[in-house]
Parts: C-alpha cells; structure tokens; sequence
C-alpha cells in the first residue's frame, strides 16, 4: 500500500465493514507492508505490524460517543478501557453507548477472521473503528488508540492512518518476586495497568521461596504465620522488626480477575523442590533435614529441599488444590531451579526412597519429583511450567520449560517437543542495572541497557518450523532481593518492559532501536501523565569532570548517543534553547554546571548538575570508583531502621576493593574515607571460603591503601573504630600518603577479621 492510499480503503471499510482478511500469523508477517518513516514517527509502543497514514484528522474530545454492540460484555470492557485512559491522559470524559453506531464517533466492533489477540484500527476525519475477532483482539485495538493521544488537556486531534495488528508472539510477560520483598496489592493492580498499556499479557507471579511464603494456603494456615516473616539482617547491635507480608485469597481473587479485565493472565510460581525453606520453616516435616530452619534472611542458593515421603506430596497436592482455585491460568509454575541435592544425598530417608524407586541419579530424582507433580497438575486440567533444569531424560511433553540459563534450555526444549519460553540470565534479568551511572538504585552492578534488552531476538534460525511453534515467547525477571521499595521495582522494569513488549509483539523487520528511540520521549511524557516511576537512564547525562590546567575539564555522554544535550553554567535549569553541548571543554573553578538531553524542544532526562570545585572534583563514591574484582560485584543498602535515605555501596562482597584512578601524587595527598558495614548474608556455599578474612590487625579491622597493584604493602593503614550506634556510615580520620611522583592508581581495601559483617567504602576523596 502507498502512502495517501487511505482514503479508499477508509471509505470501503465504512461502507462494507470488511475491508481487511485475517491477519496472518508470525511466519507471515514479514511480507506485511511497513512504511518506516510513518511508522516509527507515531508515539506506540509496541510498534504496530502496519500502520499507513491517511489524511485528515479525528478530534477526540468532550462528548465523543464509544459505540459497543449491545450485550457484548468484552467490547463494553475494552469501551471502559479507551473512556478511563482518555480521562488520564487528556481529562476528557468519553461516553459509551450500546447499540447504534454515533455518526461521529469511535465504534468497536466484531468481526470475523481476525487472529486470538488481532485488532484493526480505522481513523480517519469521519470517525474511528476498532475491529476484532477476540475481546483481546478489540482491547488491543483500544489501547493503541489511547497511545495515539498526546499527553495534555482538552480535546485532541488522532491523525488518520489505518492500523492493522497482531503479535509476534503469544507469550510477552514480566516475572514479579513478591517472595524477597513484598509487594502490596494496590501496586500490583498498577503494574497490571502499565503491563495492559504494553500488552504485555502474562504475569508471572513468585509467590514462595527461602525467604518468604505470600499466599495465604487455609489448610496450612502457619506457611503464612510463619513462613510469611522474616527477621531482616543487618550489621548494626540490635534487633530488626520481623518483615511480614502475604495475599489473602480474597486479595488474589480480586488480582486475578483485575488482571482478566486487561488480558492478562496470571500464572502463580509455587517453588519445589528447592528454595523451600520458608515452607519447611513453617511445617519441618516437609524438609529433608530433619531441622527446623528459620525463615531465610540471607540471598543466594540454599539447601533446604522437600523431602519424598507420601505424607509431603499429600501437602503439595493440598496447596496446589488451594492455588488453583484462586488462579484459573491453565499454567501453573513450580520452579525447579538452583536445587542443591545435599540435602538429599545425607538423608537415609530420601535415600531409602530413591532405592525403593530405582533411582541412583539425583537428577533423576528431581525428575521423578517433577513427573509427580505433574502428573497431579494434568489430572486438575493444569500444565506445569518449570526453570530449565526441569528439562532431563523423562520429562513430560506436555510441561512447559522456562529457558534461564542462556537460550539454549529453549531450543533443547523445542527440539524435545516441549513448549518453551525465552527468559534468559542476564539480558531479561531486570535487577540488573541499567547504567553505570552513580544514581542507579541498589541491584546487581552488571549493566544490562535498555538497548541490551531492545537488541534480544527470540528467533532461533537453528530450530525447524515445527520446533520453532514451541517457542510461545518471552519474558522478563523481576528479581526483588536488592529491590526493596514498589518505586523501584518499577524503575528497573520502565522502559525496559516496553522493550520486552516491542521484541515480544513487532516481528523482527518492524523492529528499529533508532525508532524505538524517537518514541521514548512521547512515552515517557504519557508515563508521567499516568504516574508511573520510570528510568530515564537512556538518555540521562553522564558528566565526566577533571582537572584541568585553567579550571576543569568536562565531558557530558548519554547511554544512547542520542538527542541533543542542552547545558547552563550558572546553576538555572536547562531548556530547549540552552547552549548545545558538542564536545569536551573547559570551565573555570567554582562554576555551577547543570545538563540535560533534549529531543526537540521536549527534556527527556532528569537534570544533571555539579558544582565544579575542588572538593567534587576530589571526592568520589564508591559508584563511580573501579571495583578491583567482579566476583560477586553488588550495589547494597544497609537494612536500616525506619524509612529515610540510605547510603548505597558498590562493592564486589567476593574481594570488597577499589582502585581511585590516576591520582597526582608528586607531592603526596591527603585521603578521607567514609565507611559502612554490611551483614554478610550471602548463601553461596564453598565460594565463601575463597574470601580473605583474617588478616587484620586490629579488632574490627583495618583500612588499607595501596599505590599501583592491589596486592603489594600499604602505604598507609587506618584502625577501623567500632561503627556508632544508629549511624551508618562513619569518616575515618585523614590519612597522609607519600610522595611518589607523577600519576598513579589508588587502591583501597579492608583487611577484616571476620566474614560478618562486610565493611564497605560510602566515598573516598583524595586532593593534594
């Protein structure tokens, strides 16, 4: 189709209803027309398969009429959607009408022929038709029209164009760990709300784990007395308030059927074997130890494992009973991932077991575990989704094998004939950080852009057609152990889950990170409409300042390349017409340099600013120092008491050192450090044996400064005082270091006498 083309095809759909066939599936979509300068100019997210501009325009405003067919309940639904996003986003009120179609208005209507969750959408200056076969297919249709509405107030001009749709994938879903850190329902609730605005359509939801049980299973009323709390660990004398948390029934109804609204299914995680100790907390007869573990304050792989014995799969089958009555997915997901088979392996039980079943192979046996549980879900109309160690000799076809491990657990998968979703380490782990910048929030320090996860491409030209049918799609982890408020559970998952959706919806030939780009800034201006937290790391300043002979020198960066960045040197707020930054320069001591990226005349970044004098040019956090090792390299907050800010200290907890690079140290410096501890609670079995402790001289430990190599003598060393009651971090006293002559790196570690707590450097500042 050309451009300008619209308006005949506007005029038979109007008169004939029928002008579009069935939407072809994902192995068609390639030959669908695509006008790429159009396409990737109109604000939506996903990017629609086709999308051909037209003339005119459709003015959406006060006393618009929404024209559903009478008694169809789905439409009515999706009405309901377009009238409450419509009064967020412009403060309009639409009204829905049954029956007739308005002159001049929206309808939305069924058609025949149209794929599971295939919409069109007609706009042109007569009115505006969303047609489908599906009620996902007609909530779609809506949801793409709200995004077409700028933010602002009043009434709106839609721009005619033509859209027709459907997604690459049926399987486009975000994983939320409610287990580390709680989440209340409200917030849930809005993040189904963002999730439909994507259409993303697929929350998995990580109900149970070690550190605690959400769910409230009556049969088992102590998996949520006891295991639902916690007791917090920390490094400071006394003891934390217990962390508590977990969903009625009534709650998760109310979720769930939130979430139907939207097209969303959710599909509850509930994890065996492993990561059971908060269960095995609550009912010790379900473990393989034969202890009473407490409820899990500490992160990483642990040991606890349900044991084999009749009476705990009679549990099991009891608290999936419950589980399924609540969520009517047809999926239910029970983990299966990092069990550690020591457990196992000590107890004469499971031992005893394992030879009544014939089974020598502890592999095997989880396999069998597996097999029974699925077995259980098959016969209650349920098919089991697992971690990719699921995936061993004997596995049921009719189980569904979440690939985390890299991608090849998916095409291992599709080649068995097992259904399979795409969810790998790192790319789609999103507590992983998106920058490097120093204003990141607490979380793995790897850097996984939003670029990274724009750039995954689920297609595995390895796989044959019919296995490639196995592949239902892909999804996002939001892993909460170091993502300890709703806010920021949200900033590490916007925008990135909108470039899930896009990769999970648009066929790779649609698909343009340049494109992706230029839609950002609308969507981020309808984020704020909506009040939705979101990171602007992508397009955030990054100032590099040093030293320089008449003053300092200073080179302003975003992640993406992209935009113009517009700064001021007296401290007032950037705008559109502020000075454009090129290259790197020079400013005079003293000056107030402030920075931010624009697109157009829009800000799409937060403001970066920084007095330039010799006090910020010297002091440095431990963010914006080099980690001399990446064993473990963490960003943590101490757990606290109370609300408030808290430090956050980047450290990597294997080997806790930094490097200070290229300090002029001809006629020595003088050094000051800020320091803080960190309970060590980490399970990561014999890899803690490999951190050095013990090689302190004084009680609590000792502060040691380095010249050049990490490994040599210490130029200078500090006693570490006891940390202060209530304070979370301490100013060492100032240390002098020696003259060496020229430029050098500075390397900063702890010498400890024991593995908990951590020390941790807050920042460092070195000046002559």
């Amino acid at each position: 189709m050309r451009r300008g083309s619209l308006g005949l095809l506007a005029l038979a759909w109007l008169v004939t209803g029928e002008c579009f066939a069935e939407a072809p599936g994902p192995a068609s979509r390639g030959s669908w027309p695509q006008s790429a300068d159009i396409g990737q100019s109109v604000p939506l997210v996903p990017l629609p398969a086709e999308i051909v501009a037209g003339e005119g325009a459709f003015s959406i405003g006060p006393g618009t009429v929404v024209s559903v067919p009478r008694g169809d309940a789905e439409a009515a639904n999706a009405a309901r959607y377009l009238v409450d996003q419509v009064q967020r986003l412009r403060g309009v009120k639409l009204r829905v009408r049954e029956g007739s179609e308005p002159p001049r208005g929206i309808t939305i209507e069924r058609v025949s022929g149209l794929g599971s969750e295939a919409y069109r959408l007609q706009v042109a200056s007569g009115g505006v038709r969303i047609a489908a076969t599906s009620g996902a297919g007609l909530f779609y249709g809506a949801v793409t029209l709200s995004q077409l509405l700028p933010a602002g107030k009043g009434a709106a001009e839609v721009p005619a164009k033509m859209i027709r749709d459907a997604p690459a994938y049926a399987w486009r879903g975000l994983m939320l760990d409610s287990a580390r850190h709680f989440q209340s329902p409200e917030f849930v609730k809005s993040m189904l709300d963002w999730m439909a605005w994507h259409k993303l359509n697929v929350l998995h939801w990580h109900l149970t784990d070690d550190q605690g049980w959400r769910l409230e299973i009556r049969k088992y009323p102590r998996l949520t007395s006891v295991g639902a709390c916690r007791v917090p660990a920390t490094a400071e004398a006394r003891a934390p308030e217990p962390y508590c948390g977990y969903y009625t029934q009534e709650q998760v109804r109310d979720i769930v059927a939130y979430a139907t609204l939207r097209h969303i299914q959710v599909i509850p995680e509930i994890e065996m074997p492993g990561h059971a100790q908060a269960a095995v907390a609550a009912y010790p007869q379900l473990g393989a130890s034969g202890t009473a573990p407490p409820v899990s304050s500490s992160w990483g792989v642990h040991s606890h494992l349900f044991n084999l014995e009749p009476p705990t799969f009679t549990v099991l089958e009891d608290v999936l009973t419950e589980v399924m009555a609540v969520f009517p997915s047809p999926y239910i997901h029970v983990g299966g991932d990092e069990a550690v088979k020591d457990q196992w392996k000590a107890s004469a039980a499971v031992q005893a077991r394992a030879r009544a079943l014939g089974i020598t192979d502890p592999e095997a046996l989880q396999t069998w575990f597996t097999h029974e549980i699925g077995r259980f879900l098959v016969s209650r109309g349920r098919r089991l989704v697992g971690w990719d160690e699921i995936l061993q000799p004997g596995l049921s076809s009719d189980a569904v094998v979440m690939s985390w491990r890299g991608t090849d657990g998916a095409r291992a998968a599709a080649i068995a004939g097992n259904d399979t979703v795409l969810s790998p380490w790192p790319t789609l782990y999103f507590d992983n950080r998106q920058s490097a910048l120093a204003s990141e929030p607490p979380g793995r320090m790897r850097v996984i852009s939003l670029e990274d996860v724009y750039r995954f491409e689920p297609r595995d030209p390895a796989l044959s057609e019919a296995q490639r049918k196995h592949v239902l799609g892909l999804q996002a982890n939001i892993w909460t152990e170091h993502i300890r408020t709703e806010e920021r559970v949200q900033r590490m998952a916007l925008p990135r889950a909108a470039a899930v959706a896009e990769v999970g919806w648009t066929g790779p030939e649609h698909r343009s990170w340049s494109g992706f780009l230029q839609r950002l800034g609308p969507t981020f201006a309808r984020y704020r409409v909506m009040g939705w937290p979101y990171s602007d790391s992508v397009f955030a300043v990054d100032g590099r300042v040093t030293q320089a002979e008449d003053g300092t020198r200073v080179t302003l960066t975003n992640q993406a390349a992209f935009g113009d960045i517009r700064y001021t040197a007296d401290g007032s707020e950037p705008i559109a017409q502020s000075p454009k930054y090129s290259e790197p320069r020079q400013f005079p001591a003293g000056t107030h340099l402030s920075a931010a990226t624009f697109v157009g005349t829009e800000r799409v970044s937060h403001i970066w600013s920084r007095r330039l004098d010799a006090s910020t040019l010297a002091r440095r956090s431990s963010r914006e120092l080099d980690l001399c090792s990446d064993g473990i390299a963490l960003l943590l907050e101490p757990n606290a008491f109370g609300a408030g800010e808290r430090p956050r200290f980047a450290l990597d907890i294997m080997y806790p050192c930094w490097i200070y690079r290229d300090v002029d140290l001809t006629r020595g410096a003088r050094l000051v450090a800020a320091v803080g501890q960190l309970p060590f609670n980490f399970e990561i079995g014999a890899d803690a044996e490999k951190i050095r402790v013990g090689d302190s001289r004084s009680t609590e430990g000792d502060f040691e400064v380095r010249i050049g190599g990490c490994e040599g003598p210490p130029v200078a060393t500090q006693a570490l005082p006891a940390m202060p009651a209530g304070k979370l971090v301490n100013t060492l006293h100032e240390i002098r270091l020696p003259a060496q002559g020229g430029r050098h790196d500075v390397c900063l570690r702890f010498a400890r006498p024991r593995l908990d707590p951590m020390w941790a450097l807050d920042w460092v500042e070195i000046s002559p």
